[in-house]
């Protein structure tokens, strides 16, 4: 796949998509939201591909936000279009695991990527803000949404409010990220992860994602309703039977998706 500001390299079912735009902090230009839109539509529909890693280009930024010389062309058609908030819903319903590998800066429409991710992974050198305020307009792209949901309602309304920046540590204090790595370890646990993922069933990879995003914004009732369904279905499966077999007879499953 050839994109002006992406490149995507794809090894043992993950592929990793690296915003290019090292020079801009890989800032989120209408080319790279464009750019991402088709590598979605491709990755999604590629049976070679197992999970979908995200990063920056360089050692300095991840995603240092939104392009803002483009800002100054925002209309009110612009904001109730809300392209970059549909396309970060689209990242976070993915069927595929989504990581985001922040080498960087995540800052803004950055920080918003991260958290459509299912998982974040930060360098040692990361820093995550949502500094929109100091613009006049606010995290668009769902950063009101996602951090509260991440973080609490108390420190997402503080971080958004003050525009200030957490150090790798403090994110993943409270909840922001996972796991934090020394910079050069970042792909390689990236890789780790992945590959644990991969491993599992995929049938039951993509529906625990599934039914745990539909419990997020559902009562707890509604919410074991879905999952005892989605329970039911596995339980008909192929990979099901492969999976308990390869249990008792000591041995890796071979899993098929069906």
């Amino acid at each position: 796949m050839s994109h002006p500001t992406l490149t995507v390299e794809v090894s043992d079912r993950l592929a990793v998509v690296t915003i290019n735009r090292p020079e801009l902090r890989n800032a989120l230009s209408r080319q790279v939201l464009a750019d991402l839109q088709d590598v979605l539509a491709v990755l999604r529909d590629d049976d070679e591909v197992g999970a979908v890693a995200f990063t920056g280009a360089g050692d300095k930024a991840f995603v240092a936000g939104a392009d803002i010389s483009q800002l100054q062309g925002y209309t009110l058609h612009t904001g109730l279009e809300g392209a970059m908030q549909r396309l970060f819903d689209e990242i976070e319903a993915f069927d595929k695991p989504t990581i985001a590998a922040v080498n960087g800066f995540a800052l803004g429409g950055g920080c918003e990527l991260a958290m459509s991710c299912d998982i974040r992974i930060a360098a040692d050198t990361a820093r995550f803000g949502l500094p929109e305020t100091n613009l006049s307009v606010l995290p668009g792209a769902g950063g009101t949404q996602r951090l509260a949901r991440l973080v609490g309602t108390g420190r997402a309304i503080e971080m958004v409010l003050s525009g200030r920046f957490l150090a790798a540590a403090e994110a993943r204090e409270i909840g922001l990220v996972t796991t934090v790595v020394p910079q050069p370890e970042l792909l390689p646990a990236v890789r780790a992860l992945a590959d644990r993922i991969l491993a599992k069933g995929p049938l039951s990879v993509r529906l625990a994602k599934l039914v745990i995003r539909a419990g997020m914004d559902a009562d707890q009732r509604t919410g074991l309703v879905v999952e005892r369904l989605a329970q039911a279905l596995l339980y008909t499966t192929d990979d099901k039977r492969e999976g308990a077999t390869a249990f008792l007879e000591k041995r890796p499953a071979a899993f098929r998706g069906r």
